[in-house]
């Protein structure tokens, strides 16, 4: 590996890491996994890897394409990302009937919000595009895998958090989580709207 390649997969490590965000998004993926047994939190992370890895790639390689056909823009993606994690995190805050209660429901939040928004969301999406204008698929996708590869190490590993601090402290856990899925969801609307509206 040359030196100029060594730093442009840097320079595309270290956005798509910040984008991501694997660590900050481990609360929630915490309270979404938590009391199941490891063959199904396997399968969640999996799923849910798979799919930020899949949409992640289909958007690198058609995505301005898709986008253009469309007539849909990064932020728009924001918007319905961020009404999706706020419908998500007052239902948790309120104590509503959790949407996870069963191993199939918690499977279908391995694709969202685990998969997307939170791992691939808009924030990925726009980084991959402005990555694609710079460096070549030969230094994204390497950048890119790493990138999923940590995602998948830190979520699960990450419910082993939930056995150390206990019930009661999972469960204030998740209410915290609650709170913070709110609080990126109401980010990523201002965001959204602010850029689409030229604000």
């Amino acid at each position: 590996m040359d030196a100029s390649y060594g730093k442009q997969f840097l320079l595309s490590f270290v956005p798509l890491f910040v984008a991501i965000d694997a660590v900050g998004s481990l609360a929630i993926i915490v309270g979404i996994i938590r009391d199941t047994p490891t063959r199904t939190r396997l399968r969640i992370v999996n799923i849910a890897l798979t799919t930020a890895l899949i949409l992640g790639f289909v958007f690198l390689l058609v995505g301005r394409e898709i986008l253009r056909f469309l007539g849909i823009e990064v932020e728009h993606f924001a918007i319905a990302g961020g009404l999706v994690l706020l419908a998500l995190g007052i239902r948790e805050i309120l104590g509503g009937k959790s949407i996870q209660d069963t191993p199939e429901q918690r499977e279908l939040l391995a694709v969202v919000p685990i998969g997307t928004p939170l791992t691939t969301g808009p924030a990925t999406l726009a980084t991959l595009l402005v990555l694609n204008d710079k460096y070549s698929l030969g230094v994204i996708a390497p950048a890119y895998l790493a990138n999923m590869a940590i995602a998948w190490l830190v979520f699960f590993y990450g419910a082993s958090i939930a056995a150390f601090l206990g019930r009661g402290g999972l469960l204030a856990l998740s209410k915290v989580a609650s709170l913070l899925l709110a609080a990126i969801a109401v980010k990523l609307i201002i965001d959204g709207v602010t850029k689409a509206f030229n604000l």
